[in-house]
């Protein structure tokens, strides 16, 4: 798919669930992509946020385009915090440590990213904080001073009513949390998490085939 043919689906989504026209931004997962092949593909068709799993290599081509706006989307090392200094939007929080690393770090950037609370999707595998715990872990967060805009949550493997009801449950919890941004929805899933209600929509390999 081209980022034409993403948004396209994405504005479409997004008329089928009477949501506002623009209301869910396209995040390009732009992991192992040069940045001829960023250009070429995404920032071709216009202004998107880019989204980087590896924290080095956001750092190598942030370097290269300190002008973009990055978000980081993966898993956090704290050896890797150091390499976040151009992020505008962290994804994928999930342990207080975290964010106090990210706040220490933050003291001699000037500036602090924001950042998404990822809760777990009921997956043993996968990362996240368990539901029962977010109010919690979002009181701890708040604390450090980091700004928490909202909930990001990766689809189960499973069929599509499961799916639903994971990003549903997400929105609700969001809603009820008092939180306005929600990253849900990739490649094979958008339409689903657009009509629950996510404004931050995680698109990467497809954008490149």
């Amino acid at each position: 798919m081209s980022v034409p043919q993403v948004l396209a689906g994405i504005r479409e989504a997004e008329a089928a669930a009477g949501r506002p026209s623009g209301s869910a931004r396209l995040v390009a997962v732009t992991k192992g992509q040069d940045l001829a092949s960023i250009e070429a593909h995404v920032l071709a068709h216009g202004a998107f946020p880019l989204g980087e799993g590896r924290a080095q290599e956001l750092r190598d081509k942030a370097a290269l385009r300190p002008e973009q706006e990055w978000h980081f989307l993966g898993p956090l090392q704290r050896n890797k915090v150091k390499y976040l200094r151009p992020v505008t939007l962290v994804h994928s929080l999930e342990e207080v440590w975290q964010a106090e690393a990210i706040a220490q770090a933050a003291q001699t950037w000037g500036r602090a990213p924001d950042v998404l609370l990822q809760l777990h999707n009921g997956e043993a595998q996968k990362h996240g904080v368990a539901p029962e715990q977010l109010p919690e872990v979002l009181r701890q967060v708040r604390a450090t001073g980091l700004n928490v805009r909202g909930l990001m949550v990766m689809a189960p493997d499973a069929a599509a009513p499961e799916v639903r009801r994971v990003f549903e449950d997400a929105a609700r919890r969001a809603h009820d949390l008092g939180l306005s941004e929600l990253s849900m929805g990739m490649s094979g899933d958008y339409p689903l998490a657009v009509a629950a209600g996510s404004t931050l929509v995680r698109v990467g390999r497809s954008l490149f085939t």
